[in-house]
């Protein structure tokens, strides 16, 4: 079985210019939860000035929790981030920083050893009974600085890893440019090392995240993040595109006889209604295929 996290009512929406009205994430969410996900990035508690998208993610993740099952993850970039997801009872902390220096000029406008510095500070202070995801951007290729090398994510991941043991760390393909030989060997390295406590990330920029996806099952990752529609993209990645739908996920994964808990039709329809949201750039396959949306 696999385990999918949604990323959609975050990392679908965020990079979209106008606002996408509150009760619109709200019924993304409600829809997701329908289909029968289980995990899910409803937000971020990052500065309005910085993406103004997510200046509601207190009102939507005060409506997901109220959905029974549902693990609530918000992507905090800093300590203002982090008080503000303590304060609104998110499940899941997402903590999240770049593998390279390019990226996290950009993103985050710090280096990495700074942003290591405050990070782990957090992760210390996070309360035990709260989850943690440490999200590593740019683990196969930066649009800044080109293929990453391997060895500068396993460094990297060496000194994540020790700062708790129950910690979830996420390799991310920010750019949609990894490789699925790439994606297996960092994945294979970093559970032989650390354990199957590491999840994937990947877009579908170039029409490997699927293919990435299975490499990185194949090298024992059981946490995959999609988003339905195939909707998102990183704003501090030039030329990425969106996430590799959950639909095509979740198709895939079923042809390979492999579960995930996922209703099929409730879950086209909330591909659906992400794919049609004003502004959205929807990716993927299955929606496309009638056969399939048959099955």
């Amino acid at each position: 079985m696999i385990f999918l996290s949604e990323v959609a009512p975050r990392d679908g929406l965020q990079g979209i210019r106008d606002f996408v009205p509150t009760a619109t994430k709200i019924e993304l969410v409600r829809l997701l939860h329908a289909a029968g996900l289980r995990r899910m990035e409803v937000g971020s508690f990052v500065s309005p000035r910085a993406i103004p998208q997510m200046a509601d993610t207190a009102e939507v993740l005060a409506a997901a929790r109220q959905l029974p099952g549902l693990e609530c993850t918000v992507l905090v970039p800093n300590r203002r981030g982090f008080e503000a997801a303590l304060r609104h009872g998110a499940h899941r902390l997402g903590f999240f920083m770049s593998v390279t220096e390019g990226h996290s000029r950009a993103n985050l406008n710090r280096s990495v050893a700074d942003a290591l510095e405050e990070l782990s500070q957090l992760v210390r202070e996070t309360p035990a009974e709260l989850r943690i995801r440490f999200n590593l951007s740019t683990c196969f290729h930066c649009p800044f600085e080109g293929v990453v090398p391997e060895e500068a994510v396993a460094r990297l991941i060496d000194q994540i890893a020790p700062l708790r043991e129950d910690m979830e760390i996420a390799l991310c393909d920010t750019t949609g440019n990894a490789a699925p030989d790439q994606v297996w060997r960092v994945m294979a390295r970093a559970i032989d090392r650390y354990g199957p406590r590491f999840a994937f990330h990947g877009h579908d920029t170039y029409g490997m995240g699927v293919a990435n996806c299975v490499a990185a099952y194949e090298a024992g990752c059981r946490v995959i993040d999609a988003a339905a529609g195939g909707i998102g993209g990183c704003p501090y990645a030039p030329g990425a595109t969106g996430n590799v739908a959950t639909e095509d996920v979740v198709w895939t994964f079923r042809r390979m006889g492999v579960e995930t808990g996922v209703d099929w039709q409730r879950l086209l329809a909330a591909a659906d209604f992400a794919a049609a949201i004003p502004g959205a750039s929807p990716g993927g396959r299955l929606r496309g295929v009638p056969a399939a949306r048959a099955a």
